[in-house]
């Protein structure tokens, strides 16, 4: 660490809030960091490949493994029904008779659902044998919809539910019917928001080991936590929650969220640990991670304001559906409650009646990803400010200002139980118009304007909420069922700080962070109560649950390190050092309130010559214990758990105090959008934060800049994309955008400070941030730009176009004609230099067709017009092997046919028809055809542009193969050249 001030001295002087480098860089830039993959931490390791459906539903009527578990180095496989003989459900946090198992038993309900895992002596085999292993599926349909799940007649994907829909709750707060009856003006705004998933560097890992004598499980994994989650895999296996050993490794390549959602696998690979007696070590690839790791929650979403005559908002109604995926996994619906208490945002709205609908459909399970709730819930409210400005002819930066909730208002109640702890809102709004150059952008616009170019300006505030409270998730549930079980409260955080006999000191944190610079600040704020140099002090973050001192609250979430762990660091370290200034005291002979800690000795006030080096003083309270004051313990050890006040429980109306600290966000953009191209150019973003006291500048800017960048891939590119089927259709970075250099426009940053009443360190929560805003700033830019509020995201080039161009002719077309659908459709014509009897002849030909299928290892007749194949193809980076039945129907020899073929194998299935045609011409025959093919599973996440390009190639080789001149050794040729190695497109 280098220091930007002198080491030493108190209060600001020091190291505490000053910009220094981090310490953890070092290791990450010289490839000295220890990951999860780099781990091997007990002999014996065998690796595991997980099974996945690739069918969004469908009943398991079947599964062959005798293949696979024949493989040489194949250790054993492990179906879902044998998982679910060795566990219990996962637990929800809802009451429902959904039943969650981590690996599929019956019945698959999204693509990418384990199905089997296979594990062996590597990977490569591991992978090889999933290729052996056969699966019967009985497809049924699919939903993937929020709105269409709950439609009659929609699949039912839980019949012990009898619906989709797992929860319906209302709250009212005030009296927002009176509210509404009463306004002046009333707007409303329907609006949908998309999937999408934070895509860290480093993807999901976990090594389980299973041993006996007692029972227990140490599981090593880049969980994040919350370690709430610990007890609910404890149950699941069926073990003392002190049986369940979690330890997560001394580096994380990022997270944002998603790796809270590991603990189904941390479950899985346990119980196979178990049943094949084997430490078993699993890193998903970002295939796997892409198609069925975790997502944002999308939504649909009504929101209704009502203002009164001076545009003062007097009441808000929310009407929430959100999609949770195929199950309500823990600790959802919490993306719904974590900003419910503050469904005010920034301003002083009395009234807010909100309506919270949970649905089931098929597609993967939703959880934490940056901002968790905050983007969902300020696209509404921003969206609506805005919205409701132009309605009433109002400047969109001063309706806010007249609804902010007053400086002097502050600590503030809102109608829905937080307590916002600290803020100047108009200040930060002020900082904002300044920093972004608010007049000069109107200015521009208007010329803009003038010219016929499009040119929008738009806002987004909020309140950033920070150190959760384990109660808000309770809100899911009604006051009578919380009356039934324990009550909840409390956000706890751990410390714990030891000085070794030589005086160097270790701190041991509870955060689990994922590279936001947890130990650089930690050791700020131990160096600066300890008057040492940070050289001198060791910070661990990796968490073991049998040896840290943890709660299930540990974890990092919720931007809880600024507003309660730092708390807890700060206390623990002021506890070690008074101490020692009680042992330096003794020593020196003077009274304890004339020491202080500074320059690695403690000293008197008043005469800084008389001191003592505080290793002298660290080494007397383990060598000669004897010597200690009166009073003192040996050893120099502290541990501090901490939960703040103000998180208390939920109360029979529905309130509750949700978090800690309440930051404040405001963000500007001006955006400009290329009629011809839909390209839209940044032209200006401004981002003003309130985080109170900045434990580090240099942290607290990466943070910001990392949140904004997370927005802005969710504005403009980001969606996970499924057909009307459930398939996935962007598993790949080819059809899943992300931000990178290219895109990511400069921002002009700006800070207030209004420190935090709420903890001892004045600092508030900061780490999601923009990412919770830049989508609705963006799209309030988009609307503003276009004057039409019909904004969804994400506003990608061809969504933009199409605003841009509203009476363009773009609709898809098949080469039939029809609006295009889910489906790969395709036609061609070949010249073949034979009568259409021999054509027709080589088509019925088994061995004819086995050399001109392409990647064909084997073809047979199996019926008078039916055909069985194994055919190995390769699609981007995958491989596979697949089953392959062809029907020849409705046969006119030799004029047509009507040909339906199915292939199914681990990558995926397809099924597929065509129609072909023999038509005299010259001394030859013209073949037509047209097709039309549907694929799903591991294969579809490819996207619709490749496997549209695939499907092109590989039926037009079969097809060029077939009119090939009969020329002595061409049928082994084009067999060498597609069935040896598999065929490639």
């Amino acid at each position: 660490m280098k220091p930007a001030v002198s080491e030493g001295g108190d209060g600001q002087d020091g190291w505490f809030g000053k910009p220094v480098e981090r310490l953890e860089d070092e290791a990450l830039l010289t490839g000295h960091g220890r990951f999860m993959d780099d781990l091997e931490p007990v002999a014996g390791l065998r690796h595991a490949a997980i099974l996945r459906s690739p069918h969004a539903h469908a009943m398991i009527r079947s599964i062959d493994v005798s293949a696979a578990a024949a493989l040489p180095g194949v250790e054993g496989v492990v179906t879902g029904a044998e998982i679910a003989s060795l566990l219990k459900p996962i637990s929800s946090v809802i009451h429902s008779p959904i039943v969650y198992f981590p690996c599929a038993v019956d019945r698959v309900r999204y693509v990418g659902e384990p199905v089997a895992v296979v594990v062996a002596r590597d990977r490569y085999i591991a992978e090889d044998a999933l290729d052996l292993i056969r699966v019967e599926y009985d497809p049924l349909p699919a939903v993937v919809d929020p709105v269409e799940t709950l439609e009659p007649g929609a699949p039912v994907l839980h019949e012990k539910v009898g619906s989709n829909l797992a929860l319906e709750r209302r709250h009212s707060y005030g009296d927002p019917d009176t509210a509404f009856a009463q306004a002046a003006h009333t707007f409303e705004l329907d609006y949908r928001f998309p999937r999408y998933i934070a895509t860290p560097m480093e993807t999901f890992g976990v090594i389980a080991n299973f041993e006996q004598a007692p029972d227990r499980y140490t599981v090593w994994s880049n969980f994040q936590g919350p370690f709430i989650l610990h007890p609910l895999m404890a149950a699941s296996l069926g073990i003392q929650g002190n049986r369940l050993r979690l330890i997560t490794p001394p580096n994380s390549g990022g997270s944002f969220g998603v790796k809270q959602a590991l603990y189904p696998y941390i479950v899985l690979l346990a119980a196979v640990s178990r049943m094949l007696k084997v430490p078993v070590k699993w890193i998903e690839d970002r295939g796997e991670h892409l198609t069925a790791a975790t997502a944002v929650s999308d939504r649909w979403g009504r929101i209704r304001a009502a203002f009164d005559k001076s545009g003062k908002l007097t009441a808000l109604h929310y009407d929430n559906l959100a999609n949770m995926g195929a199950y309500v996994r823990a600790p959802e619906p919490a993306s719904l409650y974590r900003m419910h208490a503050a469904s005010n945002g920034a301003y002083a709205v009395e009234n807010i009646l909100v309506e919270n609908r949970i649905v089931v459909t098929n597609t993967p399970p939703v959880g934490l990803n940056r901002g968790y709730g905050g983007p969902q819930f300020y696209f509404a409210l921003e969206r609506m400010m805005e919205l409701a400005a132009r309605g009433m002819g109002l400047d969109v930066a001063e309706i806010r200002r007249r609804n902010f909730v007053p400086r002097d208002a502050f600590p503030y109640r809102t109608c829905g139980g937080s307590i916002y702890d600290a803020g100047d809102y108009e200040a930060a709004l002020d900082e904002l118009l300044n920093v972004g150059g608010y007049y000069d952008l109107k200015t521009r616009r208007e010329a803009a304007r003038r010219e016929g170019r499009i040119f929008g300006i738009g806002f987004a505030i909020g309140t950033e909420p920070s150190g959760s409270n384990m109660a808000y998730v309770g809100l899911a549930q009604t006051p009578e069922q919380r009356a039934k079980s324990a009550p909840k409260s409390g956000g706890m955080a751990t410390a714990h700080i030891a000085m070794d006999p030589g005086g160097r000191v270790t701190v041991s944190l509870d955060s689990t962070p994922n590279g936001q610079g947890h130990a650089t600040v930690a050791t700020q704020i131990v160096a600066q109560k300890l008057g040492m140099r940070p050289e001198d002090i060791e910070t661990v973050t990796q968490m073991d649950t049998l040896n840290s001192v943890w709660s299930v609250a540990s974890g990092n979430y919720s931007n809880r390190f600024a507003s309660i762990v730092a708390d807890t660091i700060d206390e623990c370290a002021e506890n070690v050092a008074t101490k020692l200034r009680r042992i330096a005291a003794s020593a020196l002979n003077a009274d304890l309130a004339n020491i202080e800690l500074a320059d690695g000795v403690a000293r008197l006030i008043d005469d800084p010559d008389k001191k003592v080096p505080v290793g002298r003083l660290a080494a007397g309270s383990h060598w000669h214990t004897r010597g200690m004051p009166q009073g003192v313990s040996p050893g120099i050890s502290e541990t501090v758990m901490f939960s703040p006040d103000v998180l208390g429980t939920a109360d029979s109306e529905d309130r509750v105090a949700s978090a800690v600290t309440y930051g404040l966000v405001a963000d500007l953009a001006a955006v400009e959008i290329d009629p011809e191209t839909g390209k839209l150019e940044i032209v200006k973003y401004a981002s003003v934060h309130d985080v109170g006291v900045q434990l580090n500048p240099l942290v607290v800017e990466g943070q910001v800049r990392g949140g904004f960048l997370h927005g802005l891939g969710a504005a403009l590119m980001e969606e996970l994309v499924y057909d009307s089927q459930g398939q996935f259709l962007s598993g790949t970075f080819a059809d899943y955008s992300c931000p990178t250099a290219m895109e990511v426009p400069d921002v002009s940053l700006g800070h207030t400070t209004t420190p935090s009443t709420a903890n001892r360190l004045g600092a508030k929560g900061m780490g999601d941030g923009s990412s919770m805003l830049t989508p609705a700033a963006i799209a309030n830019a988009v609307a503003d730009a276009f004057g039409r509020e019909d904004v969804v995201l994400p506003l990608n080039r061809s969504r933009l176009w199409r605003m841009a161009n509203p009476d363009a002719d773009i609709e898809d077309k098949t080469p039939s004609g029809e609006a295009k659908s889910d489906d790969l459709t395709g036609e061609g014509t070949v010249l073949v230099p034979m009568s259409p009897q021999e054509v027709w002849d080589r088509l019925t030909d088994p061995d004819v067709l086995a050399n001109i299928v392409p990647g064909c290892r084997k073809l047979t007749k199996d019926g008078e017009n039916r055909f069985q194949a194994e055919v190995e193809l390769r699609v981007a980076a995958m491989r596979g092997v697949f089953s392959a039945t062809i029907d020849m129907r409705d046969p006119v020899p030799p004029k047509s046919v009507h040909l339906v073929g199915t292939v199914a194998g681990e990558l995926g299935f397809g099924r597929g028809d065509g129609h072909v045609t023999l038509e005299p011409e010259g001394d030859g025959t013209r073949l037509s055809y047209r097709y039309r093919a549907r694929v799903g599973g591991k294969v579809a996440s490819v996207g619709q542009r490749m496997l549209g390009k695939v499907t092109e190639v590989l039926i037009g080789r079969f097809f060029q193969a077939l009119a090939s001149e009969r020329k002595p050794g061409v049928l082994g040729r084009i067999r060498a050249l597609f069935g040896k190695s598999g065929a490639s497109a």
